[in-house]
């Protein structure tokens, strides 16, 4: 029997299309509604996690200075440093709008999270996000003593998986990547039939669960207007070799569009070798990391999700055994 929306979800979504903000469809305006929603929903959190310290920071980077904010957890489980890189469409999030998802990353895996305030289209167009956060990771890799990881959600997944293959190639190791509800594949700008074929999530879920593929078109023509979807540094999923690159967790919802597009790319690192992770939460939709205080399920979803994390962080003792905590051959789940 196919799983049925989650009801608090759905009152959620209608109630976020009441607000004010929402009426503004600008660049503008969906900076505002996006701020406006994500700070509502973490209010309905009755536990949220609080780390021992946060503060901002510029990295002065080769690729000169970004700005960056710095979580700091009471208990420490790792040595590792989390590159957390916002959702939003390349367009409409900030540090701002994802504090509740970097907390969590914070206290749930007991690492340091170094949340980053990359540039934003369309005043900053393709490949301006992608090379501000690999200016960002590589730095502090090159500067902490423990591992660096990286982690996004939804266009900041995509800036992850981005980045964890540019450091591949670069030589630079990664203990882990956590890949929520990602984008992986921009080729066609969501406008192009036979692109879309491949992905039916694009159309079974076009609209009505908030992330709709209407707006993924609006944000790829704003992020890429030179049409560079076919490049791995915009859809990793064109990667030609995948092989070699960070362990993965990937967590996707069957009420997004961008559903398949993120299952597909949990299949291709696990058939380069790559040991993953990955889920798939069947009654949520594309925002679920956040909505921890709106339904139980999508509260149970973020904090396995940075429980996953914390396993490939941990090897040994949170995890299967097998290369940090999970094997390539590991299968998918669908959780009900």
């Amino acid at each position: 029997m196919a799983a049925s929306f989650d009801p608090d979800v759905a009152e959620w979504m209608r109630r976020r299309g009441l607000d004010p903000t929402a009426a503004d469809t600008s660049v503008a305006g969906a900076r505002i509604h996006a701020l406006a929603v994500n700070e509502r929903s973490r209010a309905l959190l009755t536990d949220p996690p609080v780390p021992a310290a946060e503060h901002d920071i510029v990295l002065e980077t080769a690729g000169g200075p970004v700005t960056a904010r710095v979580f700091e957890p009471a208990t420490r489980f790792t040595d590792a440093t989390i590159m957390f890189f916002h959702g939003g469409g390349w367009v409409a999030g900030d540090l701002r709008t994802h504090l509740q998802h970097m907390r969590r990353l914070a206290v749930e895996t007991g690492s340091t999270v170094v949340g980053v305030e990359y540039r934003l289209a369309p005043e900053h167009p393709c490949p301006a996000a992608f090379d501000d956060c690999l200016a960002a990771t590589v730095h502090v890799a090159g500067t902490s003593a423990g591992r660096t990881a990286v982690a996004g959600d939804s266009a900041g997944g995509q800036l992850a998986a981005s980045v964890a293959i540019a450091c591949r190639d670069r030589g630079i190791p990664l203990a882990a990547q956590l890949l929520i509800v990602p984008v992986t594949d921009v080729a066609g700008g969501y406008a192009d039939p036979a692109v879309n074929a491949r992905y039916p999530s694009r159309d079974e879920r076009a609209e009505g669960y908030g992330l709709t593929l209407e707006a993924m078109r609006w944000f790829a023509r704003l992020y890429d207007p030179p049409g560079r979807g076919e490049d791995w540094y915009v859809s990793p999923l064109r990667a030609p070799d995948l092989a070699g690159v960070a362990p993965a967790v990937v967590h996707t919802a069957g009420f997004d569009p961008l559903r398949d597009e993120g299952n597909a790319y949990a299949e291709a690192l696990r058939a380069a070798g790559v040991p993953v992770i990955h889920r798939e939460w069947p009654t949520l939709n594309h925002g679920f990391f956040g909505l921890g205080g709106v339904s139980a399920t999508a509260g149970r979803a973020a904090r396995r999700a940075a429980a996953d994390l914390r396993t490939l962080l941990t090897p040994g003792q949170d995890g299967p055994p097998g290369q940090d905590g999970v094997t390539a051959a590991a299968n998918r789940e669908v959780i009900h």
